[in-house]
């Protein structure tokens, strides 16, 4: 009993000091991780030790996910170089013409599209000083634009793959099921974003059709300024971010084999449709090369704190550990429909400020010691997890992206977070509920 009160003050008291930002993530899962271990008691050395079991294992738990990670930030970097994501949003904008609301909603359909195969703060800042001034440019408001690209962002997110790989590594849920319910939350997400487009037209007073005459486009650069270097890809690459989803959905291919595959169409696409092909194959190799360091720097942060979690997760599911929760755990948790419903629904807003509920940091740990205990059904963790989610993903003040963006127009994470949470948290609340009625 002792050890299970020491352990979850260990987890209230790294999470409140991630929460205030004095002990960043990539530190604070792998010193949790070692700390929790001790006080269980688990020796270091030893096959089932700290050395063995938290550093070796642990490091080494997340792989799959950390390789998916790497390979997909790789195939973002391949469509940053080879044009095909900026091609998506400016043929998004073209077609929107001049009225405001067409526009926001073919940007934000362009940038679903690309999320579904991308990731990271690279991509962000690369798609978000396109699309963000366009936005601004028809009329609307700077803080509206964002919070657009936002949801864009987390509604793609939900069926990129490498985030399923990630779910299932965690939680050690089939990657099937993963998948079934990421698509039920991308349609929930989708619905939203419509939602609050239409709703910040109604609230900010925009009309619904032409673009209002007095938006300066907030002082930021044009999205419409050609670079001169710039090469458009041919129409057919721009299929490139569906190419995986359809591999792995139609044809049945692994993950990493349909990110591979797409990688190689969009080079094959780019380079047959260009005049002058063995003039311009050097540099597009030139280009495939650089999209792999590139993709490996962008996703460098994402790999470290899934190394942190891996240890995390070890550490919790050692039997030392886990034995001396289950008890403590077992008083905490609900154990009916109800109470699962208002266990998670009530306590989702703790998936922000790294909080414990954030299945991208400590939210992994606990996921995974919730499911070793057999309370619940490993599923229906699995799902309610991913909903609280989206609270993370659409209203985190923490996220790197916010902050960016914030920066970019002008205003407060905050900010952000106001716009963001009414929707971020029903949305949390509607994933558990049919978390509920698929799983009990």
């Amino acid at each position: 009993m002792v050890i299970s009160v020491i352990i979850l003050l260990l987890f209230i008291g790294m999470a409140f000091l991630m929460m205030k930002n004095k002990v960043p993530t990539i530190l604070a899962l792998p010193i949790l991780a070692v700390l929790i271990a001790a006080v269980a008691r688990v020796p270091f050395y030893g096959e089932n030790g700290i050395m063995n079991v938290v550093f070796e294992a642990g490091a080494l738990r997340m792989s799959n996910a950390i390789v998916a990670l790497m390979v997909g930030a790789w195939l973002g970097e391949l469509m940053n170089h080879m044009g095909v994501s900026k091609t998506i949003i400016r043929t998004a904008a073209e077609l929107g013409g001049d009225k405001p609301l067409l526009v926001t909603i073919l940007l934000s359909i362009a940038m679903v599209v690309i999320y579904t195969t991308i990731s990271g703060l690279g991509s962000v800042i690369m798609i978000a000083t396109i699309a963000v001034p366009i936005m601004i440019s028809v009329g609307v408001k700077p803080l509206t634009a964002i919070v657009v690209f936002i949801f864009s962002y987390g509604t793609g997110l939900t069926i990129n793959m490498t985030q399923w790989t990630y779910f299932t590594s965690v939680t050690g849920v089939p990657i099937e099921s993963v998948r079934a319910f990421a698509f039920t939350m991308f349609a929930l997400t989708a619905v939203s974003t419509l939602l609050f487009i239409l709703i910040s037209f109604k609230r900010d007073g925009m009309k619904f059709s032409w673009a209002a005459d007095d938006q300066p486009g907030g002082g930021l650069p044009s999205a419409a300024e050609e670079d001169p270097e710039f090469v458009k890809p041919p129409m057919i690459s721009l299929l490139t971010p569906l190419i995986p989803i359809v591999l792995v959905m139609v044809f049945k291919f692994t993950i990493l084999t349909a990110l591979f595959s797409g990688m190689l169409y969009c080079f094959l696409t780019v380079w047959l449709c260009r005049p002058q092909r063995k003039k311009n194959l050097k540099k597009l190799v030139g280009y495939f090369t650089k999209a792999a360091i590139d993709g490996v720097n962008d996703s460098a942060i994402g790999v470290v704190v899934m190394i942190g979690i891996g240890m995390l997760v070890s550490a919790l599911t050692h039997p030392d550990v886990s034995d001396a929760l289950t008890s403590t755990m077992s008083s905490i948790l609900p154990s009916g429909k109800l109470g699962f419903v208002l266990f998670f629904a009530v306590l989702a807003p703790l998936a922000l400020y790294r909080g414990p509920m954030n299945i991208w940091g400590l939210g992994g740990g606990l996921a995974t010691l919730i499911i070793t205990m057999n309370v619940l059904p490993a599923v229906a963790v699995m799902c309610a997890f991913l909903s609280c989610e989206r609270v993370q993903v659409l209203s985190d003040p923490t996220n790197t992206y916010c902050v960016w963006l914030s920066n970019y127009v002008g205003t407060d994470t905050n900010q952000i977070l106001k716009k963001t949470l009414p929707f971020s948290w029903s949305l949390a609340i509607l994933g558990v509920v049919l978390t509920t009625l698929l799983w009990f």
